[in-house]
């Protein structure tokens, strides 16, 4: 072929090569076919990337001895799913991208070598009567098919496809899945060893002699941890109830606590004592509260807990609190489950080239998942980006992260400070818990940076009014202001038992309700044959309750040169959401019920987290 390739281009649409072989002009699908096909090709032929920029990573991969696939993701901002898409159209199989609540029957891999494994890039995923399912980096590779067969003779294969990192994670987690189970025991024989510890002692006193020290309650304390990683918990509470009833043990999964373990009281104190140490706290103090933090460290994985510990009733009594910071990678800013009309109003004002964008919502309701999605969706080696958070869960390449340290003064408002004597473009705020971080915000944002911070507030309009009455300039805090994104959680409706149902009219009348009245048009589903809704049956994998995961509703207020205006005028909250609601806003009670319609979640669910 004569011609040159020249894509006219690079990812913002359809590719229009110009492709000439002699004088005939051929078409892109024309010039795939006379070339090798590659892995890749489906990310080209989307427009996600140009040949040019996909040799250049070809070649830098295989200078810099890393794997193409991560350079894509991390210099061309190539979504992992994307990726994942162009593997199984190319290998024809599913492709699997790492979870790391993975389960892998133990039995499947107790034979084979776990370094083999990572050395070669395959891992059995599991059984299904006579068809092993195998996770592999390459399903074309001649040598690890036969080796495959030899390990599992006599049985079917079917494979996977996934990214040599990801199955590196996967091996590694079971390894370490393995050695806990081998090493530590069940939480029910460490218990009992306790016991039989006292038996021997002859312990008769409430108080049992076993201290914060001995190996049982060290192992204790650790299969805690464990278990509710392991469980998806985000909160570990630890409540003790006198020396007559037994401590409970509670874990909080996609926002809901349940009963995870009674222990005996005669073991509170140690227990509590041996969590102190492991969070650096005063054990001798059980007075007043503490606070702390606890790196967790296994052999392929760590996690960061935050720890809080409050005196109860009863004599040396005291709670315990953990919030795991399990340290995870930003989710695609189009992975978040927003609508349509949100998500391209979000992207609209993060391409903005400075003013303040705030994310909104109570404790736990993901506003720095959301702020960290769009931070990777501005993230480029072109831009400079400082963030200061308390603490950091998430990290991200290229993005310099800094950690606030309150007890030496160096608090979010002493780091902004410091980040605009640091040539940002963009700041990240952890929170705005004062006047003076608000104010310092406001400035840096009218100073030619983007700002982005997160604010506790019911929604998007009250958090105008809560700022003003913080003692914001209205006129300062209007010409700063590009948006706010309030935002909750709602449980999702298993997908492993979800079903459809016709709902009675009652049940779409209040529906209807919710959404209101005067917006009753933009419902957009009339209540006949075809209207459905959706619920959890409840199975193993949702523990019966019909609920698994957790989805976001949003509520995306746009300042407007009307809401501008409002706010220097000193509007109230119902003159605001007014104004913003004839501008297409969505409370967050209506995104809710359109997820209700979607199959995301029920009705019960967004009221519970939606409605005042």
């Amino acid at each position: 072929m004569n011609g040159a390739i020249r894509p006219q281009s690079l990812r913002g649409g359809a590719i229009k090569p110009d492709l000439r072989d002699g004088q005939k002009v051929i078409s892109f699908k024309e010039h795939l076919a006379k070339k090798e096909p590659t892995k890749f090709d489906s990310l080209i032929s989307s427009g996600l990337l140009t040949q040019t920029e996909l040799d250049t990573a070809i070649t830098e991969a295989r200078e810099k001895q890393r794997e193409i696939e991560s350079l894509l993701m991390e210099r061309y901002k190539i979504a992992k799913k994307d990726i994942g898409e162009s593997l199984s159209s190319f290998y024809k199989c599913p492709f699997v991208d790492f979870k790391d609540r993975i389960f892998i029957p133990p039995e499947l891999v107790k034979n084979i070598n776990l370094d083999y494994l990572k050395a070669n890039y395959w891992i059995p995923l599991g059984q299904n009567g006579d068809t092993v399912e195998v996770l592999i980096e390459d399903p074309y590779s001649f040598q690890k098919i036969k080796d495959i067969k030899q390990v599992f003779p006599a049985m079917n294969i079917k494979f996977y496809v996934g990214l040599r990192e990801d199955i590196r994670k996967i091996v590694n987690f079971v390894g370490a899945h393995l050695d806990r189970n081998a090493i530590k025991g069940s939480i029910a024989v460490i218990l009992g060893e306790l016991a039989t510890a006292d038996r021997e002692r002859g312990e008769e006193t409430t108080e049992s002699l076993i201290d914060e020290n001995d190996s049982a309650i060290v192992r204790l304390a650790n299969r805690i941890i464990i278990d509710a990683y392991e469980a998806g918990a985000s909160d570990i509470h630890i409540e003790p109830n006198s020396d007559k009833r037994e401590t409970v043990i509670r874990f909080r999964v996609d926002g809901n606590c349940y009963e995870y373990q009674k222990i005996p009281p005669s073991y509170r104190r140690a227990l509590s004592s041996r969590i102190k140490i492991m969070a650096r706290l005063d054990i001798a103090e059980r007075r007043k509260p503490q606070d702390g933090k606890i790196r967790f460290r296994m052999p392929d994985w760590e996690i960061e807990l935050r720890v809080a510990t409050i005196p109860t009733s009863g004599i040396g009594d005291e709670d315990v609190v953990m919030r795991i910071l399990a340290a995870s990678e930003p989710l695609p800013l189009d992975s978040l489950n927003m609508s349509e009309r949100n998500l391209s109003k979000f992207k609209e004002i993060l391409e903005k080239p400075y003013g303040i964008i705030l994310c909104v919502g109570p404790t736990g309701s993901g506003k720095t998942t959301t702020l960290h999605s769009a931070l990777g969706y501005l993230n480029d080696p072109e831009t400079k980006i400082w963030t200061v958070e308390d603490p950091v869960e998430i990290t991200q390449y290229g993005l310099r992260q800094v950690q606030v340290q309150p007890k030496i003064g160096f608090d979010f408002a002493a780091a902004m400070r410091v980040f605009l004597r640091a040539d940002p473009d963009i700041i990240m705020v952890g929170e705005m818990r004062d006047k003076e971080t608000c104010e310092i915000g406001i400035e840096a944002s009218l100073t030619g940076h983007l700002v982005l911070t997160t604010l506790h507030t019911n929604s998007a309009v009250e958090t105008v009014i809560r700022l003003l009455e913080m003692g914001m300039d209205p006129f300062n805090f209007a010409d700063a202001l590009l948006g706010v994104l309030a935002q909750r959680l709602a449980r999702t409706i298993c997908k492993n038992c979800k079903e459809q149902y016709r709902p009675t009219k009652e049940e779409y009348d209040s529906l209807a309700r919710g959404y209101g009245e005067e917006a009753s048009a933009n419902f957009g589903t009339p209540y006949d044959d075809t209207f459905v809704l959706y619920r959890g049956k409840g199975c193993d994998v949702c523990k019966k309750t019909g609920y698994k995961g957790r989805t976001a509703l949003h509520e995306m207020l746009v300042a407007t040169d009307e809401i501008k205006r409002l706010i220097q005028a000193g509007a109230t909250v119902a003159e605001m959401l007014k104004v913003a609601k004839e501008q297409g806003m969505t409370t967050l009670v209506q995104d809710g019920i359109i997820k209700c319609i979607q199959g995301w979640t029920d009705y019960k669910q967004v009221k519970a987290v939606a409605m005042k």
